[in-house]
């Protein structure tokens, strides 16, 4: 199945570290990153899931509910997490999917055979309130995640989804923004009443509005 930018993220009911989880009963109204690890027990794994368990402060912050998802069961699970407190000095703080049937790995396209047939890459799939898809990443098993970058993107779809605003290259919170091209001078005055830079007709650059929290 190819997941694609709007679709509502497939539901699903599959074991993990806590115990059941149904992906959308799990989100409720908040948003979720779910994201797929190659397998237990391996160097690049261990350091994100402890990287995702210490930024709880700043996915809390977001009303963000992080999911992992290895393709190994719930028992493995148990012992990687030791290992991960052990190496990294975190605990997990989130649940893990325990996805041995890989039925959740096929429903979101997350094995890629021609990079290898019986692991996952690493995936990643931002969602909103309304269960829909936001983000997709995905990385080769070898390369590690940036979880940073992935923070700055759902600062810029809260940011975008409650201002007439987007975000430029290179965009980090606090910084100037772009009002959208189908707000109207007009419209754009009542937004935005202390004024923008106009470089174009098409860019025009704004203080960013307050990110909603």
């Amino acid at each position: 199945m190819t997941i694609q930018l709007g679709q509502i993220a497939p539901d699903f009911t599959q074991d993990s570290s806590q115990g059941p989880i149904s992906f959308h009963a799990y989100l409720g109204t908040s948003w979720g990153v779910l994201f797929s690890h190659p397998k237990d027990y391996t160097p690049v794994c261990t350091t994100e899931l402890a990287e995702v368990a210490r930024l709880k402060p700043e996915w809390d912050k977001r009303h963000v509910k992080p999911l992992g998802l290895s393709v190994d069961t719930g028992e493995n699970h148990v012992g990687w997490a030791k290992d991960i407190e052990e190496t990294q000095g975190q605990s997990l703080n989130f649940p893990v999917l325990a996805d041995a049937d890989r039925k959740v790995s096929d429903l979101y396209g997350m094995v890629h055979p021609d990079a290898d047939p019986l692991v996952t890459v690493r995936s990643v799939f931002v969602v909103d309130p309304n269960k829909k898809v936001r983000l997709i990443l995905t990385y080769p098993p070898s390369t590690g995640r940036n979880f940073d970058e992935i923070l700055r993107v759902i600062d810029s779809l809260q940011l975008t989804d409650a201002h007439k605003v987007a975000t430029p290259v290179n965009w980090q919170n606090g910084e100037q923004v772009i009002i959208v091209p189908s707000l109207s001078d007009a419209d754009a005055k009542a937004r935005f009443p202390n004024g923008w830079r106009t470089l174009k007709p098409y860019l025009r650059m704004v203080d960013q509005p307050p990110l909603p929290r």
